[in-house]
């Protein structure tokens, strides 16, 4: 039977820390465990969205994710930040899912030269409607998304993770397993690649990659409570 508020202890205050809400919701705080997934959602979506290179693909790996930390957060001891511990789970539900479905792995350089139209059908979902945005900051988004989704997977990761998140280089470290050198050369290749495509246009266009919008956040976090294994 699908949860409810109603198991839940009390409302949480806008200012409440990681470390208390993941407490309270290791307790069995759904309402705790909504703050958490609110909080966090857009990182953790983006985090599976660069692996997978798929709206919905990312989605269902995010819902996984949660259903995975809501079991584990009994076992979370603070010794990172919770945002870093949440990543790791998505990270290797995402990397789970990828390999299960054998996607097929583009060489960048048969990308950059194919002739062939770019896939941008999954980029109509993020559309911002903002009224104050033009179409040209609309048209450029859409191109740096298409041109992040070319770079090579572990470049990707590190692009993702360090330049749109800003994470540390040390939280992307410890995130993806890899010396803080390798993340140091991993991001710069990456921006350098896309620099190539992208020349002045790409801090501009940064802001705006992957909008993550009310209506997502909400379906995910619906679908993710009414799934909750009582405790």
């Amino acid at each position: 039977m699908p949860h409810t508020q109603s198991s839940s202890r009390s409302a949480v205050a806008a200012d409440a820390s990681d470390l208390e809400l993941a407490f309270r919701a290791a307790d069995g705080d759904e309402v705790a465990f909504e703050a958490i997934m609110r909080r966090h959602n857009r990182l953790l979506f983006r985090t599976a969205r660069a692996i997978l290179k798929s709206d919905t693909d990312a989605e269902d790996a995010l819902q996984q994710a949660y259903l995975q930390a809501w079991q584990a957060l009994k076992n979370f001891r603070a010794d990172a930040k919770l945002s870093t511990w949440l990543v790791r789970i998505v990270v290797n539900q995402a990397l789970g899912q990828l390999r299960r479905s054998q996607l097929r792995i583009v060489p960048l350089e048969s990308v950059m030269t194919s002739k062939e139209p770019m896939e941008t059908h999954w980029q109509q979902d993020d559309v911002d409607r903002s009224p104050d945005h033009t179409a040209m900051r609309a048209e450029l988004r859409q191109i740096m998304e298409a041109r992040i989704d070319m770079l090579p997977d572990d470049f990707r990761r590190v692009f993702m993770l360090r330049g749109v998140e800003e994470m540390s280089v040390q939280e992307v470290s410890l995130t993806l397993e890899i010396p803080e050198s390798t993340v140091r050369t991993r991001y710069f290749r990456a921006r350098s690649m896309l620099r190539e495509g992208l020349s002045q246009d790409l801090d501009m266009a940064l802001c705006d990659a992957f909008t993550f919008d009310g209506e997502r956040c909400n379906r995910i976090v619906s679908s993710v409570l009414v799934r909750l294994p009582p405790r």
